[in-house]
């Protein structure tokens, strides 16, 4: 491997650096230098904002390693580190996952430009700032540079990285209201008359007389220092026989109504539009990440998917899904002792990429989808939650109907046993019969690690 080409950018000259690094004064210098492969960014917290998202515009710098003074930057690789011999072990994790991403194929469209960018740095996520200037309120910085001049819904995208399971939400941060029309957030929120919707409301106490029943502003009632109602000219002296307050202490200046509460109207800033806040589209702003669904796919690459249609034949289930349908049986089997046995399954065919490299490794995957088809039954439910890892819930499966099941799979490792030459281990299997081994307190993901670790 080639000792990567480093370039500090830096206004200042004071301070050596390495004889094999380049020290360049701006960013315009550092453009005429489209081979560089780290870069370290000298600079002020502003200048260096500026610079990081005008370089990953740039496709020759797009993924390239940048290092700035802050480790804050967004859509840099932190802060550039006090030891320089830490840049090379860095570079050549980052080169090996780039070659790696697709086949060795480089990204070109939007899609895959981002799920290069997260699978090179994997530990990476796509996080949101807050842009007061923008429309949306929020927005993915790194979303904005791989897009390029390309038209590219943030929120639309990313709800469909997610539904394919190529990427997976992470904490919610916040919750906005955006206009239903414009998609704004920026948004009035102003207390208006229920009867006339009018703005010019206000709150005045009133008086309500027992005696004839009128209602009307306190100072209605006043009159030579004594409380007389203007409608029947009771004389008002004892609070709760001659008259109370009423709860309504609002009126409209507009239609002179008088009611307890106002009405929140939310009017939108951009547009004009006037909604009721339930109206309101809700959006909720979290990072993403990588799924282990999304590494496959980066790399097993995306022009041959021929392992993914393969599996995909199980009618695969999300992982979510299959989490629910298992903590639901989890559930039944606490509440109901005598209910119908249920079964979980894993499977796992370890280095299965070596059986993908040709189209007679294909194929042995084909015959094996094709065989666990048969084994299983239309009940049945599978999921993947790794390139190796296959699931199958089994409803009203006892522990021998599940065996019987677990000898059949085992035997598929006869499909490439011509392939044992190459190092493929057996496939291993693990089971689980509810209710008799269900833990105390475990629930459908401790139940899932505690297999997985027993077929590692």
């Amino acid at each position: 491997m080639k000792a990567p080409k480093i370039v500090v950018v830096s206004a200042e000259s004071s301070g050596a650096i390495p004889h094999d690094w380049l020290r360049v004064a701006d960013i315009d210098s550092l453009l005429d230098h489209p081979d560089t492969d780290i870069v370290l960014l000298d600079q002020p917290a502003h200048l260096a904002t500026d610079a990081v998202q005008r370089l990953r515009r740039n496709a020759a710098f797009r993924f390239r390693l940048i290092f700035t003074r802050d480790a804050g930057i967004p859509l840099s690789d932190g802060a550039i580190p006090a030891d320089p011999g830490k840049l090379l072990p860095a570079f050549r994790l980052w080169l090996e996952r780039l070659n790696m991403f697709n086949r060795g194929q480089p990204p070109e469209r939007f899609e895959e430009r981002v799920l290069a960018w997260l699978w090179s740095r994997p530990s990476s996520r796509l996080e949101p700032g807050l842009d007061t200037d923008f429309r949306e309120l929020y927005r993915y910085p790194l979303l904005d540079v791989m897009a390029a001049e390309e038209p590219v819904n943030d929120m639309v995208w990313l709800n469909l990285m997610a539904e394919q399971g190529w990427l997976e939400r992470g904490e919610l941060i916040d919750r906005i209201r955006l206009c239903n029309r414009c998609s704004s957030g920026r948004l009035n929120y102003v207390d208006v008359c229920p009867a006339c919707r009018a703005l010019d409301i206000t709150r005045q106490p009133s008086l309500h007389c027992f005696t004839c029943g009128h209602v009307a502003p306190q100072e209605h009632f006043l009159k030579d220092g004594l409380m007389i109602c203007p409608n029947c000219l009771s004389r008002l002296r004892h609070i709760g026989s001659d008259y109370d307050r009423p709860l309504e202490n609002y009126r409209c200046l507009s239609c002179q109504n008088f009611f307890v509460d106002a009405e929140v109207e939310a009017r939108c800033l951009e547009c004009g539009e006037h909604h009721e806040p339930n109206e309101l589209k809700v959006r909720e702003i979290r990072p993403h990440q990588l799924s282990e669904r999304g590494r496959l796919r980066c790399r097993q690459g995306f022009a041959d998917q021929g392992v993914t249609e393969a599996f995909g034949r199980l009618n695969l289930i999300p992982v979510p899904t299959f989490h629910t349908l298992l903590d639901w049986e989890i559930q039944q089997a606490r509440r109901y002792q005598a209910i119908q046995p249920c079964s979980v399954l894993v499977m796992q065919i370890e280095a299965l990429e070596k059986l993908t490299g040709d189209s007679r490794g294909l194929a042995m995957v084909d015959s094996l989808v094709d065989r666990i088809q048969e084994a299983i039954r239309d009940t049945d439910r599978c999921t993947r939650t790794r390139e190796n890892l296959l699931w199958f819930l089994l409803p009203h499966t006892d522990r021998e109907g599940m065996q019987v099941l677990r000898s059949r799979l085992s035997q598929l490792t006869g499909l490439y046993q011509d392939r044992q030459n190459d190092g493929l281990p057996d496939i291993r299997l693990a089971g689980f019969t509810l209710p008799e081994d269900l833990l105390s307190q475990e629930d459908a993901s401790l139940l899932m690690a505690r297999l997985t670790g027993e077929v590692n």
